[in-house]
């Protein structure tokens, strides 16, 4: 308790924030009481502004202000290649790395059975209209490596398979500039699986 029941209150809503624990809270409803109200009130205002104009792009379902986000209306993007990911912010991440220029469908999380989260807590309705309507050439799988993500790839290949169109998933071992010798075996069996010829 720290003698203000808004204090409190305001140190609980913080731990809804991802890796926000109730020391972190606490650090962070003092700080912004007491050396930075002018930005607390800045951060109340646009958490309000974003709740009130934020919505699900109706085709890809990422973040939005209008009906269509920015990619799925674009007429330079490649409609016949559409990525599945996670999240908005993988979305983010493929978009920064420059060399993607399809389309993407985000599940707005992952197939996690333990934590309640089935099938139709992902927008896979949306997603097989998607398939129903559109005629794509390759879907790429971009979910994350983890067990979690990975049996949410084994899904969408099993939703998928049926139409009949290319499915290919992220290369995975070895990053770039990373070292044999300090990689688990499993990254270096992974990226051995993977492997490509570049010559013949």
């Amino acid at each position: 308790m720290s003698g203000s029941k808004a204090i409190d209150e305001l140190r609980e809503a913080l731990k809804c924030l991802p890796g926000v624990g109730p020391r972190t809270a606490q650090r962070m409803s003092f700080y912004l009481m007491e050396r930075d109200r002018e930005g607390a009130a800045e951060i109340a205002d646009k958490l309000l502004a974003a709740l009130d104009k934020v919505r699900f792009c109706n085709r890809c379902n990422t973040f939005c202000e209008e009906e269509l986000c920015g990619i799925c209306s674009s007429s330079k993007r490649d409609k016949t290649v559409m990525c599945v990911v996670e999240t908005p912010a993988d979305l983010e991440a493929m978009e920064q790395s420059g060399v993607y220029e399809g389309v993407y469908f985000v599940l707005m999380g992952q197939l996690s059975p333990l934590d309640g989260v089935g099938p139709d807590k992902l927008g896979l309705d949306k997603l097989v209209k998607l398939l129903d309507s559109e005629e794509f050439e390759e879907i790429v799988i971009a979910t994350n490596l983890t067990a979690e993500g990975e049996v949410t790839a084994e899904y969408l290949q099993d939703l998928i398979r049926p139409y009949g169109i290319v499915i290919s998933r992220l290369a995975r071992g070895v990053p770039i500039g990373g070292e044999l010798e300090y990689m688990d075996q499993r990254t270096i069996g992974q990226a051995m699986r993977d492997r490509r010829k570049v010559s013949v």
